[in-house]
């Protein structure tokens, strides 16, 4: 089983390379389907289906070449197969501040459902062997970031506040049925939050492990896109995930020696330079700008081939760790391969036998071993591109030069 993420920011050609590297993988005789994370599905236009036949589908995979598959996702179909009891009392809760009935289960679509019903897929291909190959087309840069934060964060809350929660919700009930009109979520809803979280239960191993699931940035070589490029690799570094390559989409070709192009080689020869020393020792794939746009089959197998030459795109191109536990003498050591972060950037804390990194907006909860959660001392230092977080002595959680 190979796990492949092509992530980027919007504009960069993650549908085309996806599709691409999807094209490779099947017709090396691997069973392969690409899945579609951004809500505005572009996935069968690069195929050049009619987006009828997608509607048609209602979500589920489409065969679209020999051991090949597309997959966009049809939320309204996920509310019923998987959200109904959720959606259900959202819906409810939201109709009863005067909403119309149909506005209501509109707005209950919250934030997350989407992600949540790829994860499940994902869990179920893996647990039953239904395909060799899953390569994931993924939104742009930050809905990424949500995407593969949601089983750190479905954990903590499970582990942290669920019981909690049902318990209060069925002492309170029968006690605010007497004083409000605003219901509370019923046993039912908790019960189908269980049942997710079964569903979900080990996806986070998939994801994390890199034997398995690698991540491929695709960018461009300008400033503005390297920039949110670096940032994506650092999340997802933190997130413990393994960036394997970086694929620089729409290079100019050398023979391209017309003056008008003159700035942008300049420009791009910069940006080229400054990924080498940003991503390095991560490979960066180079791919042309190609001279028209990328439409079917045939034209994303010329893609592939520019992408990969003669190497497989399941091989694993980089394969180090994004953090690991390390003893040392006086006690334990977390080392985080966090990329372009500084000092002053980062900020840590500990409860009970969890350590909370927080790098900017994204927070990260690391459940720590229980030899590590019982040291009393916490510091860390960056060096190089390494947060190395030392458990010893008396617990202060600060990060020194």
């Amino acid at each position: 089983m190979r796990i492949l993420f092509y992530a980027g920011k919007g504009g960069v050609g993650k549908t085309s390379v996806a599709g691409a590297t999807g094209v490779y993988s099947a017709e090396a005789g691997n069973r392969t389907v690409i899945l579609s994370l951004d809500v505005a599905h572009s996935l069968s236009d690069v195929f050049d289906l009619e987006r009828d036949l997608m509607d048609r589908n209602q979500g589920e995979p489409i065969p679209v070449a020999e051991n090949l598959w597309i997959q966009e996702m049809d939320i309204q179909e996920e509310i019923q197969k998987n959200w109904g009891e959720i959606h259900g009392y959202v819906s409810a809760l939201l109709n009863t501040t005067g909403l119309d009935e149909i506005l209501a289960e509109e707005l209950a679509v919250l934030p997350g459902m989407e992600e949540v019903s790829l994860l499940l897929y994902i869990n179920r291909y893996v647990r039953q062997n239904t395909f060799d190959t899953i390569i994931l087309d993924c939104a742009p840069t930050g809905e990424s970031l949500r995407f593969i934060s949601i089983p750190t964060t479905l954990e903590w809350y499970m582990k942290k506040v669920f019981k909690l929660e049902r318990t209060i919700a069925r002492y309170a009930r029968p006690v605010a049925r007497r004083f409000t009109d605003v219901p509370l979520p019923g046993d039912d809803y908790f019960a189908a939050l269980e049942r997710l979280f079964e569903q979900l239960d080990g996806v986070d191993r998939i994801l994390t492990n890199p034997e398995t699931t690698s991540v491929r940035l695709v960018t461009n070589p300008e400033k503005i896109v390297l920039k949110e490029t670096q940032r994506a690799f650092m999340y997802f570094c933190l997130y413990r995930m393994n960036v394997d390559a970086v694929i620089m989409n729409r290079v100019l070709p050398e023979d391209v020696q017309d003056a008008y192009f003159h700035q942008w080689r300049e420009s791009q020869a910069r940006m080229m330079a400054m990924a080498r020393d940003s991503f390095s020792p991560v490979p960066i794939l180079p791919v042309h700008l190609l001279q028209s746009e990328v439409l079917g089959i045939e034209s994303l197998r010329a893609l592939a081939s520019r992408i990969y030459g003669d190497r497989s795109p399941l091989e694993h191109f980089y394969d180090r760790e994004p953090y690991r536990f390390v003893k040392e003498n006086h006690g334990y050591c977390l080392s985080m391969t966090l990329p372009f972060v500084e000092k002053h950037d980062v900020e840590l804390h500990r409860m009970s036998d969890e350590l909370i990194v927080r790098v900017g907006g994204i927070k990260r909860h690391v459940l720590l071993p229980r030899p590590v959660a019982a040291s009393t001392r916490i510091w860390a230092r960056m060096e190089g591109r390494d947060l190395n977080i030392h458990f010893e002595g008396e617990d202060h959680g600060e990060v020194e030069e």
